[in-house]
């Protein structure tokens, strides 16, 4: 198989590690996807980069690779800041990888990645101003401002599961109280859903996780709702006015012609999205004098970090060899 042309990109995820190869056109030829290595103790670092080597080699022949981390990553590849990925903190990943491959590697944060995919390939596409929210287990992001993929003054735009929604809030993993993402991201969902428990509400979604409040997902507050549980629906109308919250707070700072939601809700777009967008224009500043935004379900699935670290070299202006 020849490699002229094809471009691959590589996504670290919390679970998985996945690889892609794209032809010019953005179409996807070849798959791999390895666990993310569990545990790895105080080598986590190169664990990750074991993992993300053994994809490269096994993805096939491609001209260019990019690959996307979870974190705050630099211009130049150093992942500064990995909550989810043990033993990663100031990680040198271009490097390092380069050394092992052979050849240059661009290296992004995963949720630019996810930006860029959508952008090019999915639910952003026609667009010059856009902001795209991945709403996981937490919350993160990217923009697209005047046909430009936005990256800040060090690289690290798009954290906007960090902004402060409410300053007596419950604490986040990053230190804070009151994060967006400890209400809006799949984990904000099972956790509203369980105080709802707390208080005698939502029994039918406590059923559904077994009997037991603290096993209460977000898929058991969205199988409730299916069947018509009001407490579950209840549940849902809460968490959309979280999301809207946020939504409404990037939109004032950042008027974007469209907003792509990627991540669980994206999943469940039918129970969601409607409240999400009739929170939206509730809250949003003069919503009746303005144009608003489209609110959109993304296109690009669990590929969107591959397929944006495919499309890296491209959005920068230049090549990596190939292996």
């Amino acid at each position: 198989m020849s490699a002229a042309g094809r471009r691959a990109g590589i996504d670290v995820g919390g679970t998985k590690v996945l690889g892609v190869v794209v032809d010019p056109d953005g179409s996807v030829v070849h798959q791999v996807r390895r666990a993310t290595p569990r545990d790895p103790g105080p080598r986590g670092g190169d664990a990750v980069l074991d993992a993300i080597v053994e994809v490269a080699r096994a993805i096939g022949p491609y001209d260019r690779l990019g690959v996307g981390v979870p974190g705050l990553v630099t211009f130049d590849g150093v992942l500064r800041a990995a909550p989810n990925l043990v033993g990663s903190d100031q990680l040198d990943v271009a490097r390092l990888l380069a050394e092992r491959l052979g050849h240059a590697v661009e290296v992004e944060s995963d949720n630019t990645c996810a930006t860029l995919a959508e952008w090019r390939l999915g639910a952003g596409r026609g667009v010059d101003d856009l902001v795209f929210v991945g709403l996981g287990t937490g919350i993160g992001g990217g923009l697209v401002l005047g046909g430009r993929l936005q990256r800040g003054r060090n690289g690290f735009t798009g954290e906007y599961g960090h902004m402060v929604v409410d300053p007596a809030g419950p604490r986040c993993p990053c230190g804070q109280r009151g994060c967006w993402e400890r209400y809006a991201s799949g984990a904000g969902l099972a956790r509203l859903a369980r105080e709802a428990a707390e208080g005698r509400r939502a029994q039918r979604v406590v059923v559904l996780a077994g009997g037991d409040p603290e096993a209460v997902r977000g898929e058991h507050v969205d199988r409730a709702a299916r069947e018509g549980d009001e407490d579950a629906l209840a549940v849902i109308d809460e968490f959309a006015r979280w999301v809207a919250i946020g939504l409404v707070n990037l939109t004032n700072a950042l008027d974007p012609a469209r907003i792509v939601v990627g991540g669980g809700l994206s999943h469940a777009a039918d129970l969601h999205l409607g409240p999400v967008r009739r929170w939206f224009e509730q809250l949003l500043y003069a919503s009746a004098s303005r144009p608003l935004p489209e609110i959109v379900v993304a296109e690009t699935g669990e590929l969107a970090g591959a397929l944006g670290a495919a499309l890296l070299a491209d959005e920068r202006g230049r090549a990596t060899p190939s292996a």
